[in-house]
């Protein structure tokens, strides 16, 4: 997933209906068709509170901060959070999937590659309304 070289986006993570989705992109894309300059911005919905709760568990909300000032390796990751590798590793995979954070794999000499993980956001922000 590329958001455009480096420049970072807020995320924001909310729970909306069909119908909020489709009237915010109506929205962004009058102010698209009018010439204005969106910010990089990148919002995600879920129609169930209960799946944006699965997602942010209270460990997955921890590792987040961790990872929006520099890129880090997962076992750096799990250090730092004093967690088990293999559970950040699952954190990791599902964080990535929901769209949240992204990975890459850079050259680890003599001893082939490893896994770093990237913050795509500056800020991450939570709106939920039940």
């Amino acid at each position: 997933m590329s958001f455009g070289g480096s420049k970072m986006a807020n995320v924001t993570l909310r729970t909306a209906s069909t119908e909020d989705f489709f009237r915010r992109v109506r929205d962004r894309a009058k102010r698209l068709d009018s010439g204005e300059t969106l910010p990089a911005e990148i919002t995600i919905s879920f129609g169930d509170p209960a799946e944006l709760l699965r997602i942010l568990s209270s460990e997955r909300v921890r590792l987040l901060p961790q990872i929006k000032g520099a890129s880090q390796q997962v076992s750096a990751l799990a250090l730092g959070l004093q967690r088990d590798v293999r559970a950040v590793s699952r954190d990791v995979l599902l964080l990535e999937k929901a769209g949240l954070l992204r990975t890459r794999y850079e050259a680890n000499p003599a001893h082939g590659r490893f896994k770093v993980v990237e913050s795509i956001a500056r800020e991450y922000q939570l709106v939920a309304s039940l």
